[in-house]
């Protein structure tokens, strides 16, 4: 079943249950698949899951900026969307199956200090699509490479 279709279920779902702030998440992901659709580039499963991340990652942002406005009510509208469009994306890899992966590249690409951070970012980002963030992975880098 397709991202698509599985975004029309829910959507169907949503509605005859009535809840309101779920549709409205669900609807968001659906537009920007139909954004994305008519904009002319074949849609795989990887540029779906950028997508996805994409819409979590703007939730989570303006939830932040929210927060320090002082504006809890509307934070919380944020975080309940970036949950929702969240359940979307493959499974995250815990923090340490991530510094197992890392620790590996690291050893592969030959990274001995910041200045490879690049190469060794190219090659993280490549391999866990999808599976964590890019923030979270250049941290763990980070950390490899003493920075």
């Amino acid at each position: 079943m397709s991202l698509v279709d599985i975004i029309n279920a829910d959507i169907k779902t949503a509605m005859l249950a009535k809840e309101k702030e779920k549709l409205e998440a669900i609807r968001a992901v659906k537009s920007a698949l139909l954004l994305a659709q008519t904009s002319g580039d074949a849609v795989t499963e990887d540029s779906e899951i950028k997508l996805l991340q994409k819409l979590v990652k703007q939730r989570r942002e303006a939830a932040e900026i929210y927060t320090t406005q002082n504006r809890p009510d509307l934070a919380q509208v944020e975080n309940f969307q970036a949950d929702i469009i969240n359940k979307y994306l493959p499974a995250q890899m815990s923090e340490d199956e991530l510094r197992a992966i890392v620790k590996r590249i690291v050893g592969e690409t030959g990274a001995t200090s910041v200045k490879d951070m690049g190469k060794v970012m190219g090659a993280a980002t490549k391999e866990l699509a999808g599976k964590a963030d890019n923030k979270t992975i250049s941290i763990i880098i980070k950390e490899f490479l003493g920075a």
